[in-house]
């Protein structure tokens, strides 16, 4: 690690081109190349960009499918001595323009016949692609071309996360982090006979996992489909085709993965995590499934350089409610404080802050967010930066650390203090639930909870029953006003929890439903009764209908038995369809029993 800290990502690939010249480097379903064929195809491209302008301290954006040419374009600018700015290939257009402005980027490269889309938001698009078909992409000779080599301190870099006003805010990571966490030797090292697989977008700080931890340590880069087509197909048998044996998969893939598929990662020798929370239940499936490899969970925001600390899982049967962060990497210093900036005592909840050399430079064109959030580290004497992660946390007697949840996401309800995190904790105890997230609505000072949540397969759900379990273990509080319940757990395209899809869910349940109005005769009460209990709702009324709610015909059947036998009236199929209001069929029901009654 020594080494490391005067390198760049330039030194750690040339490095690992002097050792493994012949050994593959990057592949995806239509080629490959080896280090040296990389090397070469990265220096030509690399000159085409010196040749428009590019020079050292430029940002160079690249937007193109993910595959080999990607991995060739981040090679090369850098090899320039420029950042790249990946732009995902699905971002819509007005984020990859404020992408491109915000970044001041001084070129784009981009997949041919894609320029338009940059068109008067870059200063130059450079259309290229990689070829495997043509000669020149195997047989590119050596360029003579004498690039500029950055130095530690140099931006390689610049990703973009989400802003809380609404714009994305840009991240620049330099050299000497990003090279120092691809050797960090916290984690397992990769090195040839490895095949990484490369499955996140490119503007993910994940990419830069599975990129620079492959390239530094000689490993072969395996393009693979993204995470969310992996999960639609036979996600084993693509691995094992593919021959994958490393991969970072986001939590809430795991998570979902497990239940339905536990055996999809046992060809794995090792299985990274990260991103949101990791089950306890999903590590102890993954074993049952026969994964015998190397569990981590990892923990990192983005402007720490990816990863700052990790713990391995390596006994998921000793897990209590949650899987740990774990502790540092090398060379990183966490903190966990008071609002005062002082140390709490081991088991306290507090802000966990990050220092040491894996703390990114800023954020882009922002200095007062950088200065707000980037501060001075008063445990060191260097001068050195510690960056405020906003994470609550806890750490034991032995320096492991476990999420608490967001110091911004507390909320108040009904004038108590409430942590979302604490009341999913809660949830997943529940032994129905496998999945569950929670948030807040509704205007300051009359907020409630809503919890989205995930049966465990092979359960029924009783939401009634279910709030009624969660109340006898926590306060009012706590207990969501409004529960709905999921058939998966939607995620972004980065694997995290896609929030605005949860949240549309919602507002598309609350725009069918209209406004509520109770029922108010003895029927319409058992019938909300059986609706809610058979389709795991709740506050059914009278102006509901049953099919809008998420019936079918199969539950319509179970609607007739339970009606015909607790109020003894026979109800045709057709008279349930046609009459599938709640009030309006205890209309129908009262007067099938009126009709029944003899003279």
């Amino acid at each position: 690690m020594t080494e490391s800290r005067m390198e760049t990502l330039v030194d750690l690939f040339a490095r690992s081109v002097q050792r493994h010249p012949d050994a593959p480097a990057v592949s995806d379903a239509t080629g490959g190349l080896s280090y040296t064929e990389l090397a070469a195809q990265a220096e030509a491209l690399a000159a085409r960009l010196a040749e428009g302008g590019v020079a050292p301290g430029d940002v160079v954006a690249v937007h193109m499918p993910r595959g080999v040419g990607v991995v060739v374009a981040v090679v090369a600018v850098l090899t320039a001595g420029a950042a790249y700015l990946p732009i995902d290939e699905v971002y819509p257009r007005r984020r990859r323009d404020h992408m491109l402005q915000d970044g001041r980027a001084a070129l784009a490269i981009t997949a041919p016949g894609w320029a338009k889309r940059l068109a008067d938001t870059v200063p130059r698009v450079l259309e290229w692609g990689w070829d495997p078909a043509s000669e020149k992409a195997s047989q590119t000779p050596p360029v003579s071309t004498s690039f500029p080599r950055p130095l530690p301190e140099s931006g390689a870099c610049l990703l973009y996360t989400s802003g809380s006003t609404g714009a994305p805010r840009g991240i620049v990571l330099e050299h000497r982090q990003m090279a120092g966490f691809s050797v960090d030797e916290a984690l397992p090292q990769l090195g040839q006979g490895h095949r990484f697989a490369q499955a996140s977008g490119i503007s993910f700080d994940t990419f830069t996992f599975e990129v620079w931890r492959a390239l530094a340590g000689g490993a072969e880069i395996v393009v693979v489909p993204g995470i969310p087509e992996l999960m639609a197909t036979d996600l084993g048998k693509e691995l094992r085709r593919r021959r994958v044996t490393a991969m970072l998969a986001p939590a809430i893939a795991l998570n979902d993965v497990a239940r339905h598929d536990r055996e999809a990662f046992a060809s794995l020798s090792l299985l990274c995590s990260g991103g949101d929370v990791l089950l306890p239940a999903t590590c102890r499936a993954l074993r049952e499934g026969g994964f015998e490899g190397e569990l981590f969970n990892l923990y990192g925001p983005t402007e720490t350089t990816v990863a700052c600390t990790g713990y391995p899982v390596d006994g998921p049967a000793d897990l209590g409610d949650q899987v740990p962060i774990g502790g540092a990497f090398e060379g990183a210093r966490l903190y966990v404080l008071d609002r005062a900036l002082r140390p709490v005592p081991p088991g306290e909840p507090g802000e966990l802050y990050v220092a040491g050399k894996g703390v990114g430079r800023g954020y882009h064109g922002r200095p007062g967010l950088s200065a707000a959030r980037f501060v001075a580290d008063p445990f060191a004497a260097d001068g050195s930066r510690m960056y405020a992660t906003g994470d609550r946390v806890a750490r034991d007697a032995d320096g492991v650390v476990s999420y608490l949840g967001r110091i911004d996401n507390q909320v108040k309800i009904s004038g108590h203090r409430v942590e979302p995190l604490e009341v999913e904790q809660h949830l997943l105890r529940c032994s129905e639930i496998s999945e569950v997230a929670v948030t807040a609505t509704g205007e300051a000072g009359a907020r409630r909870l809503v919890a989205f949540v995930v049966p465990r397969e092979g359960t029924r759900l009783v939401l009634r029953e279910l709030r009624a379990e969660l109340s006898r273990d926590v306060p009012a509080h706590l207990v969501p006003a409004e529960i709905i319940v999921l058939e998966t757990m939607p995620a972004d395209l980065h694997g995290k929890r896609d929030w605005s899809a949860l949240l549309d869910v919602r507002g598309d349940r609350a725009a069918r439903r209209g406004a509520y109005a109770p029922p108010s005769t003895e029927t319409e009460r058992f019938l909300a009764g059986v609706w809610e209990d058979l389709l795991a709702v709740e506050d059914v009324g009278r102006g509901d209908d049953f099919f809008a709610l998420g019936g079918h015909s199969l539950l319509a059947v179970r609607v007739r038995l339970q009606v015909g036998r607790r109020l003894r009236v026979e109800v045709s199929p057709e008279a349930l369809f046609e009459h599938s209001v709640l009030e309006h069929q205890a209309r129908l029901i009262d007067t099938l029993r009126t009709e029944a009654v003899p003279r």
